[in-house]
């Protein structure tokens, strides 16, 4: 295969963003963008000078891959079709509506060898990627993700919009079963929960407790990580690193000192690199990153604190 023949569905807000990915990754010929506003899609495929579709079926047959960027109610749909027709899916977060239409789809991209990746694009924060050097086994992991309401994730409740990432980013981190979740939630603005706080444990006793907020005035993503004789922390939007941990003097009688690193990393263009690790893996036959099972994961973990808060 030399360039693949890519597509994306969806080329609202962020969807347009991925156009301009495909549109400039040397391992993609974008051939066209279907959006069910025939205006918006014919201004994003004018930009890129590709064909401008409404109906998504119209790609079967054109395309190798595709980007799925509409709302979640639709991802099932959209993305079985294409899955059906041997097409390769980028399918953004959350997977699915439900976790049975998420492990149907899982089914049949392994079942047709092809590549289901989900856009859960904090994955490629080079911050995160940075702690494969320093992280050894979590024992308590504290997320807060906080950002002004923003209409375009209301359809889904907070934490199936915003404590999703965290969620998937913690189950990778930690590889370990859930034991134990509990957790609480309010509705602020809207008619769904926007605030909400979740303490999850698992089977090898590490502990994660969550909070996610899109009532705020102003967005903060950080995480922090315990784990023996080091505490770690992550500013997902500085993109910084901090390393904490015992050093070999005594900054009191019996207490050892801190020794502190902080790395300060480019801004770096995440979706870029998520759309080029898809690519890649379509072209070497690899994993992706962040798998359709993993996506699974992340929402079955979701809709349990959902279910908890009496809302599924």
């Amino acid at each position: 295969m030399s360039k693949i023949r890519s597509a994306v569905v969806g080329v609202g807000y962020l969807g347009k963003f991925h156009a301009d990915k495909y549109a400039a990754l040397s391992d993609s010929e974008l051939v066209a963008v279907c959006d069910a506003n025939e205006a918006t899609a014919r201004e994003i495929a004018d930009k890129h000078g590709v064909e401008a579709y409404s109906d998504h079926r119209q790609l079967i047959g054109q395309v190798d891959a595709v980007s799925i960027v509409v709302p979640t109610q639709l991802h099932y749909q959209v993305a079985r079709e294409f899955l059906e027709n041997g097409i390769h899916v980028m399918l953004e977060k959350p997977i699915t509506a439900t976790v049975d239409e998420a492990a149907e789809l899982v089914e049949i991209a392994a079942k047709n060898k092809l590549v289901l990746q989900v856009g859960h694009l904090e994955r490629f924060n080079p911050a995160i990627l940075a702690l494969d050097k320093v992280l050894t086994q979590p024992m308590f992991i504290e997320s807060q993700r906080i950002a002004p309401f923003n209409p375009r994730g209301a359809d889904v409740n907070v934490i199936l919009d915003l404590m999703i990432h965290d969620i998937d980013i913690i189950l990778d981190l930690v590889d370990s079963e859930v034991k134990r979740i509990d957790a609480k939630g309010v509705a602020v603005l809207s008619n769904d929960i926007d605030i909400s706080n979740a303490r999850i444990e698992f089977e090898n006793g590490c502990v994660a407790n969550v909070t996610a907020s899109r009532a705020g005035m102003k967005s903060e993503r950080k995480m922090r990580i315990f784990q023996h004789d080091t505490y770690i922390s992550v500013d997902f939007g500085n993109k910084k690193l901090g390393i904490h941990s015992k050093g070999e003097g005594e900054m009191f009688p019996g207490v050892a000192e801190i020794d502190s690193q902080e790395q300060i990393f480019d801004a770096g263009d995440a979706l870029y690199s998520e759309i080029e690790s898809f690519l890649k893996c379509i072209k070497d036959g690899t994993s992706p990153v962040v798998s359709g099972e993993d996506g699974k994961r992340a929402l079955e973990t979701a809709m349990e604190i959902t279910r908890l808060l009496g809302q599924a």
